[in-house]
């Protein structure tokens, strides 16, 4: 397999389509992909992300959550033990269910999908606080079925999702005593962006959201008796409104379309935006009725998506990072929750957002408690090494706990073979180069490649030249950057 059949440009223009719509590619898949066009290459990863199979650690019971609740009480009172026990499983389940899904960033076929709900996970922030696993695979399932299809179908399905429902306070929105929570942060986050509604909107909206609740086996449901049927005049509008109408007005909107489409350019393109170019995505997003995948696929084809300013503009988030780390390699951890101990120490742990805006992104994923760790990570991993260096304390107990658990002791296996097979036709002076191209985003400066080699030393054989420039190309300050 020869890994350069196409022009240095081309290759490197297929490496950053990989990385931005998916979490990178291995050799083999750029080899592969580097015999079709780019247009044909963008067209594989949206055929590629076509299916989507759920995640699935919790089996849905109707009656479960009944009867664990009947269970902890004993004599007529609470046993605060079991409580405890059973927030703790909770807990565990949640972490299963982030290690299952970052299974399906690192290893599935549907890289696109996945990097979509990643997006959309920062954008409909939810925090499980360990307390409902099912709630938190339904909503990441709602994520990934819905990341590449009509956004008026994602919001809908987000909104009425029983994990999202909780945590902005919706249960408890009633007539006569209305919570405006989940009204606010649907403008505010979801749609159409701080300033662009009035205090009146939120306060009317919040009476259309009055009913919209859960039961406690997972179905939304509608009751009529706690909602407000009083007339509401939201953006202008009069009439006996519910919380469908609110949605719609909001799509209707065109403030929306460019809210979204703001966001995505500012996570695929460049977190400095050009505004013209925003202006003709959003023209079409709207026009299109949402369609996501047809907003996505109209990017990545652009030519001005392979500016060079774009490339190398992205840090890769902490989630990004270790996925992507994963999938060039074929890395697969002997203990999973070491993956848990990564995503904590470096600020992003799946499900467990900072807050209902989400994780704040771009440089702030670089602090000096962080890039020590960032830099070192490729290094940790290949090498099966202890790691000293402790996590970021992001405040919930669960998290904390979940990731101490031995998740500092990274022991891995590693697919050699394909990531080796790629350079097997490179001549060894070619070699740091190629395994570069693959790796990075910018061709090597003289200096670094001098360091980089300077690591091999001259009684290794060609494998072990491989594996050491890999580990010293991937600790790099640019490994960190897509």
């Amino acid at each position: 397999m020869e890994l350069f059949t196409k022009s240095g440009q081309d290759m490197a223009r297929l490496r950053y389509l990989y990385s931005r719509a998916g979490f990178g590619a291995t050799p083999a898949e750029l080899a592969e992909a580097s015999h079709k066009s780019l247009r044909k290459a963008v067209r594989q990863l949206f055929k590629d992300s076509e299916t989507v199979s759920d995640l699935q650690v919790v089996e849905p019971d109707q009656n479960e959550t009944k009867k664990q609740l009947k269970g902890m009480f004993q004599n007529g009172q609470l046993d605060r033990d079991m409580l405890k026990e059973r927030i703790r499983e909770n807990a565990e389940k949640v972490r299963d269910l982030n290690l299952q899904w970052l299974d399906h960033m690192a290893t599935g076929k549907a890289a696109l999908r996945e990097k979509m709900a990643l997006f959309w996970h920062g954008h409909f922030a939810c925090r499980t606080q360990g307390r409902n696993p099912l709630f938190m695979q339904q909503y990441a399932n709602v994520l990934r079925q819905n990341a590449l299809g009509r956004f008026g179908d994602l919001l809908m399905a987000v909104s009425k999702s029983p994990a999202m429902l909780q945590f902005l306070n919706n249960q408890q929105n009633r007539k006569n005593a209305p919570n405006e929570n989940f009204a606010r942060e649907v403008m505010e986050l979801f749609t159409l962006g701080r300033g662009n509604y009035s205090e009146h909107d939120i306060k009317e909206a919040a009476r259309a959201f009055t009913g919209w609740q859960f039961t406690p086996d997972g179905q939304f449901i509608f009751r009529q008796q706690v909602h407000d049927e009083g007339d509401k005049t939201i953006f202008g509008k009069s009439g006996n409104f519910k919380g469908e109408d609110v949605i719609a007005m909001l799509l209707e909107n065109k403030q929306t379309a460019r809210f979204i489409t703001t966001k995505l350019y500012r996570f695929f393109v460049n977190e400095t935006e050009d505004a013209k170019r925003v202006d003709e995505l959003t023209e079409q997003f709207y026009k299109s009725g949402y369609d996501i995948a047809g907003l996505m696929e109209t990017i990545f084809n652009a030519d001005w998506f392979y500016d060079q300013k774009n490339v190398g503009a992205h840090i890769k988030s902490p989630v990004e990072l270790l996925a992507g780390l994963r999938h060039t390699l074929g890395v697969q951890f002997e203990q999973p929750q070491s993956q848990v101990f990564v995503q904590r120490t470096l600020g992003q742990i799946l499900f467990y957002p900072p807050n209902v805006a989400g994780w704040p992104g771009g440089k702030n994923w670089i602090d000096s408690s962080s890039l020590l760790f960032r830099m070192q990570l490729p290094s940790f991993v290949l090498k099966s090494a202890e790691v000293t260096i402790q996590p970021k304390d992001e405040g919930d107990i669960n998290a904390q706990q979940l990731a101490r658990k031995g998740g500092n002791r990274f022991q891995t296996k590693i697919d050699w073979t394909a990531f080796e097979a790629a350079f097997a036709k490179t001549p060894d002076a070619d070699l740091t180069d190629a395994i570069a191209s693959t790796l990075l985003p910018f061709p090597l400066r003289p200096e670094q490649r001098t360091v980089v080699e300077h690591q091999i030393k001259p009684s290794q054989s060609r494998t072990d030249r491989i594996h050491t420039l890999t580990a010293a190309l991937m600790s790099l300050p640019e490994y960190q950057l897509t």
